[in-house]
């Protein structure tokens, strides 16, 4: 068994589309959108294999903070060089960097920043 993939929901549909292609380098499906129910997605695909869907349907749009459920997303992107200049590019573009670069207690090296919509992502090297 394996996961086949995760769906995050999304207010701006768009804007984080750009912003995982942009850093993460991911392929991105044709967008689906369902004009009868109002639900729109993209698939990411990356280099892995893994892939993360995210969707936007307009009655689902505004989220509970602090709820139970998705608690952040893990990207590895190599060594310990790779996480430290991510974190330094996202500070440089604007995003809050909320924890290290680091080594935790469990011996993952990460960084821990916010997509646009507060989203969790551990950048790591694992």
């Amino acid at each position: 068994m394996k996961i086949e993939h995760l769906a995050l929901s999304v207010n701006d549909l768009e804007g984080m589309k750009k912003f995982y292609q942009k850093y993460f380098n991911a392929s991105v499906s044709e967008k689906y959108h369902n004009q009868k129910t109002g639900f729109s997605s993209y698939f990411l695909s990356f280099d892995s294999g893994s892939r993360l869907e995210l969707t936007n349907k307009k009655h689902l749009s505004n989220r509970v903070a602090d709820s139970f459920g998705y608690a952040h997303l893990a990207m590895a992107v190599g060594d310990e060089a790779a996480v430290d200049q991510m974190a330094e590019q996202f500070v440089a573009d604007g995003f809050p960097l909320l924890n290290g670069p680091r080594r935790t207690g469990d011996g993952y090296y990460e960084a821990v920043i916010q997509d646009p919509e507060g989203n969790l992502i551990e950048i790591t090297t694992e």
